[in-house]
């Protein structure tokens, strides 16, 4: 009985030890291609924020359809900090936003991102990342080069409720946000989300989602927070 029992634990921790190996290495196999799935879907919502790559889903290779479209659209890309100086060094498509907004705010280094349109026309991208009713959300805000009008927004988020928070990622919702402004007589105000109804919608608001509550004041808060760091950055544009 001894010896079945040994023989039992030893078989079982042999099986363990070679579980864990194989799933280590199928884990350090399938890295590659995981980031560079990471990698095409960073890069679509940044293209989708000024409606560019609108054919991904007819395209051959959604990698290349979209590495490709990247390459031809986005012509700059840097970090700024909270006085809107350039920062050297930074590997801006690699920046971890949701770090960064963890570090005081004279410590963190926020990307931009240069789009040029085949209209000729220059817009200016800025990551955004907040928390909704059941965890993050984050997407893109292009500017025109006034950096104060929202040309495009693109939402996104991790678990938020089908049909009331996850609504922020629908074309209906985001496409509210085209034609808005950030500034109010030259002072910084972002662009608030209110019940429908509950005022007459300015230049400044939106209509919130019906029965998102939460989710909707989460992203007015996102819009707040992540734009408000590239305040210096919009006035050194300006002048």
């Amino acid at each position: 009985m001894k010896q079945s029992n040994l023989y039992i634990f030893v078989y079982a921790s042999v099986m363990v030890v070679v579980v864990a190996a194989v799933l280590a290495l199928a884990s350090t196999s399938l890295r590659p291609a995981q980031q560079k799935n990471i990698d095409t879907e960073k890069r679509l919502d940044i293209l989708k924020s000024v409606g560019a790559a609108a054919e991904v889903a007819s395209a051959p290779s959604k990698d290349v359809y979209v590495s490709d479209e990247y390459k031809k659209v986005i012509v700059d890309q840097y970090a700024v900090n909270v006085k809107g100086e350039k920062v050297d060094g930074v590997d801006v498509f690699r920046l971890d936003l949701k770090v960064e907004l963890s570090k005081p705010a004279d410590q963190r280094a926020l990307p931009v991102y240069v789009a040029n349109l085949s209209d000729g026309s220059t817009k200016y991208i800025l990551p955004i990342r907040g928390r909704g009713l059941w965890g993050p959300i984050w997407g893109y805000i292009s500017l025109n080069d006034d950096f104060n009008t929202i040309y495009g927004a693109t939402f996104a988020h991790k678990g938020e409720t089908p049909g009331l928070g996850a609504e922020i990622s629908t074309p209906k919702f985001q496409n509210q946000f085209k034609g808005k402004t950030i500034f109010k007589d030259g002072k910084f105000v972002s662009v608030s989300v209110i019940k429908p109804g509950s005022a007459p919608l300015t230049s400044h608001s939106v209509d919130a989602i019906s029965g998102g509550t939460i989710t909707s004041k989460g992203l007015e808060e996102m819009l707040l927070d992540c734009l408000s760091g590239y305040q210096a950055f919009f006035t050194n544009q300006k002048n």
